[in-house]
């Protein structure tokens, strides 16, 4: 059980239904804006999410043997504690779960054209595991759109379906902000998905991987890392003059939370050269994706 739930990455997917309820709870019934979907409702739709997203796990596992044999050889699980053959079991009926219930919510909330939205996730998963890992960028890319779009799904779904002449102005906002968190989260897990490259650039080169860092080499890979990282930096200290900058609890979070460990990343990204200097700053974007999304719970104490 234990190697089930390391393969499918149960913590990831912890992550991924807080911040949808978050998203909920933390913003859309605090501010009292028109919703389309119940408990059990959203329920299914957090769990159609979790299912797509376990599925993308289960097949990266798969697919990433050869490349995993060297740079992470103790921690493999296909082969070594699950068949393959159960691997792509799980992978289908993960897949069907998730796509399934994307298709009942779509047309229960009147919207059947909606059902892309998972059907688009679960296709892209299997084709950047299958293919796209190997084309430099265009995979890391693909993976994090569909993290970004996390926040704005719950929007289509939730949001969206309920909007009125009355409410609109109101809904706008909220969605906007949801766009706004969208974004940032594309951002970092950009870089945190070229970081991972750059932490295993010995066994992508030796599956035949055409990676950044592999094309360019680790140099040139960080310089790239650091202009890139600019982008959520120059984001947050927008975000804060414009939005935030009166609230000295908000901006503290910020501060601490989000812009001290992403300037943290960019001074150390430019010199970075070992695995564990990469791992290192692998983590830190993912403290600051995690602290970004659950800001969404904060944003009632904020604004109201």
């Amino acid at each position: 059980m234990l190697h089930f739930l390391k393969l499918i990455r149960a913590g990831n997917l912890i992550f991924i239904a807080l911040t949808m309820f978050l998203i909920k709870y933390g913003l859309f019934e605090p501010f009292g804006v028109a919703i389309t979907l119940n408990l059990f409702g959203f329920s299914m739709l957090v769990l159609a999410v979790v299912s797509v997203a376990a599925s993308g796990y289960v097949i990266n596992d798969i697919f990433d043997v050869p490349a995993d044999l060297k740079n992470k050889p103790k921690r493999i699980i296909i082969n070594n504690h699950i068949s393959e053959k159960t691997a792509y079991r799980v992978f289908f009926i993960l897949s069907i779960i998730g796509v399934g219930l994307g298709f009942y919510l779509s047309n229960m909330i009147g919207r059947p054209g909606f059902s892309a939205f998972f059907i688009f996730g679960s296709a892209i998963l299997y084709i950047y595991t299958s293919q796209l890992q190997q084309t430099i960028l265009v995979g890391n890319i693909l993976v994090s759109i569909i993290v970004g779009l996390i926040p704005i799904g719950v929007g289509l779904y939730d949001l969206l379906p309920a909007i009125t002449p009355q409410n609109q102005q109101t809904q706008s906002v909220i969605f906007s902000i949801l766009i706004d968190y969208s974004i940032f989260a594309f951002l970092v897990n950009l870089l945190r998905e070229i970081v991972k490259d750059q932490e295993d650039i010995d066994g992508d080169y030796n599956a035949g991987y055409k990676t950044l860092p592999i094309v360019f080499g680790k140099n040139r890979t960080n310089k790239i890392l650091f202009l890139v990282g600019l982008l959520p930096v120059g984001f947050l200290i927008y975000y804060v003059y414009e939005y935030l900058f009166e609230n000295i609890s908000a901006v503290i979070y910020v501060l601490l939370l989000l812009l001290g460990p992403l300037l943290f990343f960019l001074i150390n990204i430019w010199t970075a050269e070992k695995k564990s200097e990469y791992s290192r700053l692998s983590t830190v974007l993912k403290a600051v994706l995690f602290f970004g999304l659950i800001s969404i719970g904060l944003l009632q104490f904020i604004l109201l």
